[in-house]
C-alpha cells in the first residue's frame, strides 16, 4: 500500500487511461545527433517509463521544413522512420506513452545574439535578443499548420499516444496568441478570435488527420510579464475560446518569456514552493473544468504532488527536472522508499547546459541518459580494494558512497563536523536550501553501503598512511586567490576574509550593522550573489565591485536574470568594469576604485566590511607527498581543478567507478 495513494491512481486523459498522474514535462536533452534518434535520447525515456512515469512528452521536435537544428529529433524529414516506432513501442513496453512536443521558436532567441533566419507572426523585435522576423505570409502560415499536422500523423503512425502544443515561453505560437507581438491584418491577427486561429486550426487539422485516437495536449501561457502581453485575464480568455473546440485532452500553463520574464519560466528556491499552482487551479479549472489539468513549477517531492492530487488542484503532476534529476522518483515514492530518491536541487544547470550546447547534465546526477539509469546500483568491483578519500565535500561523497557500494572498503577524512563541505555553507544561505540534496542523499548512500567515517580531523600523509589505503581520492577542494590591491600582510592577519569565511564569520551574529558591506567579485558564481542576500541581513547597504561589464557571468542567462532582479530590488549597488585601487583606506571606511577602460575614479564610504570572491586554486598539496610514498592517487572535484558541482559530482562518481 503506497503512502500516495491519490498521486497513484489511474486518471482518464482523452483515450487513455494512465496507471498514474506523474507527467515527464518537456526538457531538451540534445542527445539527438545532426537530427538522428539515438539509442541515448531513446534510453533517456525509457529509463523515465521504468521509472513510473505513466505519460512522457518529448522536447520539442523538427516537424517543419525549417527546423534544421541537428539537437533537435526531426520528423518531418522522415530520416527517424524507423526510430520513432522503435522509441515510441520502448517506452510503451516500459510503461509509459509517449508525446511528441509541437513547437517552434519564432522570433525568440536567447543564445546572446541574433537569429537571421526567424520568421514570426508581425516584424516586430524580440524582447530579448531584438530579433526581427521576416512576417509569415498567410499561406506560410497555413503551410506552417499543414507541416505540423503531417508530422503529428508521421508520429501517429509511428505509435505515439500524441502530441503537446507548446504555446508559452515566448515562443512562435505565443507570439502569434499576445497584441505585443501580433499586429497582422489578416485573418490569424487583430481580435483574440484571430490570434487563437492558428491554434484552432492546427488542433482541427491534428485531429482530423490522426483521429480521435489521438491525445492533444496544451501548454499555454499564463502571463508573460509584458505590456500588451499575456496576463491572467487574457490566458483565461484564450483558454475559454480553446476549450470551445473540444479538441483538447489535457492542459497545463507556463510563465515568462524571451524577455526580462524568461527566468519565470523555471522558479527555484528564491521564492515560495509550487509558486503557479493556485493559478493553474484557477485558470484551468475556471476556462476548462473538464479537462485535466497538470500542475508543474517546482513540484520536487512525493508529500507536495499527492496534495495537489487530492485537494483537487490538478489532476496530473507535471515534472520535469526532478525527473531529470532521478527517472525512479515515481517508483521511488510509490514504494515507500523517499530516502533514496536524490532530489532535484532547482539550480538549473540544466538548463545551463542545454542552452550553451553542451547536452542535459545534472548536478545531483552523474548518470543522465545513462542505459541503465533507473533505479540504478553499481556492479561489484572485480577486487575490494581499500579506498581512503580525504575531503567530505559533494566529491569526495559522491566517491565514497559509489566506491563503498561496489564492495570497497571506504574511509572519508574531513575536516568538518559533517559532510558537505562548501555545499553545506551554500545550503544555509538565501535561495540555496536545495543544495542540501546532494549531500544528503550522498551521507545515506554511505551510511547504507558502511564507509566510515572519520570526522573532525585534519588529515596528513601520516593520518592517510595509518589506514594502509589501496587507493587515496583527494577531495580538498580549493582555496581563493589573494586579492592583488591589498596588502600582503593583511593575508597573515586576516583582516579581510574571502566570501565564504565571511560568510561562516557573520553566521552567528543576526544584528545589522551600521555602514556598507563591499564584495569584490571575480567569481560570478551563485554562490557569490546568495552571500550578498545573506551580507543585506548584517549590514545596512552592500555594494558589488567587479572588473567585468556584468555580474553572474558564469551563471545561465535565467539564473543572472532572478539575481539581477532581486540584488537590484533590495537596493544593492553594482559597479561594473572598475577593479579596487592598491591599499585601501578601510580604516577611514573608503575604498577608492578606478574604471578599467577609461581610468576614471571613484570612491565607496562608510565601509564597513570588506571580503572577496576570486578565482580559486586547487588545494592539492598533499598529491606530491603521497605519490612520493607509492600512493595511486586520484583527483576530484575542486582540488582538480575549480569548477562547478556538477563536476565534483561527476567526478566523484567516475572516481568511485574506476577504482
Amino acid at each position: 500500500m503506497t503512502s500516495y495513494p491519490n498521486l497513484f491512481s489511474p486518471v482518464q486523459v482523452g483515450p487513455h487511461q494512465l496507471q498514474n498522474r506523474i507527467v515527464h514535462a518537456s526538457t531538451s536533452t540534445h542527445f539527438a545527433d545532426r537530427g538522428r534518434v539515438t539509442e541515448r535520447l531513446i534510453s533517456y525515456y525509457v529509463n523515465r517509463a521504468k521509472g513510473g512515469a505513466s505519460l512522457l512528452v518529448s522536447e520539442p521536435m523538427a516537424m517543419l521544413r525549417s527546423q534544421v537544428l541537428p539537437t533537435r529529433p526531426h520528423v518531418l524529414s522522415g530520416i527517424n522512420a524507423d526510430a520513432l516506432a522503435h522509441w515510441a513501442e520502448a517506452v510503451q513496453r516500459a510503461g509509459g506513452l509517449m508525446l511528441g512536443q509541437v513547437q517552434d521558436n519564432g522570433r525568440g532567441f536567447r543564445a546572446g545574439h541574433r537569429n537571421l533566419e526567424a520568421q514570426g507572426a508581425s516584424a516586430l523585435p524580440d524582447d530579448l535578443s531584438w530579433t526581427v522576423p521576416h512576417a509569415m505570409e498567410t499561406n506560410a502560415v497555413r503551410r506552417m499548420i499543414d507541416e505540423f499536422v503531417t508530422s503529428c500523423r508521421m508520429l501517429s503512425d509511428a505509435g505515439f499516444a500524441g502530441v503537446e502544443i507548446s504555446a508559452g515561453h515566448g515562443h512562435l505560437f505565443h507570439q502569434f496568441l499576445a497584441r505585443r507581438s501580433n499586429r497582422r491584418e489578416d485573418e490569424f491577427g487583430g481580435d483574440l478570435g484571430g490570434r487563437t486561429l492558428l491554434l484552432r486550426e492546427l488542433m482541427s487539422g491534428i485531429r482530423s488527420e490522426c483521429g480521435a485516437g489521438f491525445l492533444i495536449g496544451l501548454k499555454l501561457p499564463a502571463w508573460d510579464g509584458m505590456p500588451d502581453g499575456i496576463d491572467f485575464a487574457e490566458a483565461e480568455a484564450i483558454t475559454t475560446i480553446l476549450h470551445a473546440t473540444g479538441m483538447m485532452d489535457y492542459l497545463t500553463y507556463c510563465w515568462g518569456s524571451h524577455s526580462d520574464t524568461l527566468y519565470t519560466h523555471l522558479p527555484d528556491n528564491h521564492g515560495p514552493r509550487m509558486p503557479y499552482v493556485d493559478t493553474i487551479h484557477r485558470l484551468g479549472r475556471g476556462a476548462a473544468p473538464d479537462v485535466p489539468l497538470g500542475a508543474l513549477g517546482l513540484i520536487t517531492d512525493p508529500n507536495e504532488g499527492e496534495r495537489l492530487v487530492r485537494d483537487g488542484m490538478a489532476d496530473l503532476v507535471m515534472l520535469a527536472r526532478p525527473l531529470v534529476t532521478d527517472p525512479a522518483w515515481p517508483v521511488k515514492a510509490r514504494d515507500g522508499r523517499e530516502a533514496e530518491i536524490r532530489y532535484c536541487v532547482s539550480c538549473n544547470t540544466c538548463w545551463h547546459m542545454i542552452t550553451s550546447g553542451r547536452g542535459l547534465r545534472c548536478d545531483n546526477n552523474p548518470r543522465v541518459g545513462a542505459l541503465d539509469e533507473a533505479d540504478w546500483r553499481p556492479e561489484p568491483a572485480a577486487e575490494p580494494r581499500r579506498v581512503v578519500i580525504v575531503g567530505s565535500g559533494i566529491a569526495g561523497m559522491e566517491a565514497a558512497w559509489v566506491a563503498a557500494a561496489r564492495g570497497h572498503e571506504v574511509h572519508v577524512l574531513g575536516r568538518s563536523d559533517e559532510p558537505g563541505g562548501k555545499t553545506r555553507l551554500h545550503a544555509d544561505l538565501p535561495g540555496g536550501e536545495g543544495l542540501s540534496s546532494i549531500y544528503d542523499y550522498q551521507q545515506l548512500a554511505a551510511r547504507r553501503y558502511g564507509v566510515t567515517m572519520h570526522m573532525g580531523m585534519q588529515a596528513g600523509v601520516d593520518e592517510i598512511l595509518a589506514l594502509a589505503p589501496d587507493v587515496v581520492v583527494l577531495a580538498t577542494g580549493a582555496y581563493g586567490t589573494w586579492p592583488d590591491f591589498l596588502p600582503e600582510e593583511w593575508r597573515e592577519d586576516g583582516l579581510v576574509p574571502d566570501i565564504r569565511q565571511a560568510v561562516a564569520l557573520l553566521q552567528p551574529y543576526a544584528s545589522v550593522t551600521e555602514g556598507r558591506a563591499v564584495i569584490w567579485d571575480e567569481d560570478h558564481s551563485a554562490f557569490t550573489y546568495d552571500a550578498a542576500e545573506f551580507l543585506l541581513t548584517r549590514f545596512e547597504k552592500l555594494t558589488i565591485l567587479t572588473p567585468r561589464e556584468r555580474i553572474a557571468s558564469d551563471e545561465s542567462l535565467i539564473v543572472r536574470q532572478g539575481v539581477y532582479r532581486r540584488l537590484y530590488e533590495q537596493g544593492v549597488e553594482i559597479v561594473t568594469s572598475v577593479r579596487p585601487l592598491p591599499e585601501p583606506k578601510l580604516e577611514e571606511g573608503e575604498l577608492a576604485y578606478a574604471n578599467i577602460f577609461s581610468g576614471a575614479e571613484g570612491v565607496l564610504r562608510d565601509v564597513a566590511f570588506l571580503t572577496y570572491a576570486t578565482p580559486r586554486i586547487p588545494d592539492d598539496a598533499l598529491a606530491a607527498a603521497l605519490r612520493g610514498r607509492g600512493m595511486d592517487i586520484r583527483l576530484v572535484g575542486d582540488c582538480r581543478a575549480p569548477r562547478i558541482a556538477l563536476s565534483a559530482t561527476s567526478e566523484g562518481y567516475r572516481a568511485g567507478m574506476e577504482i
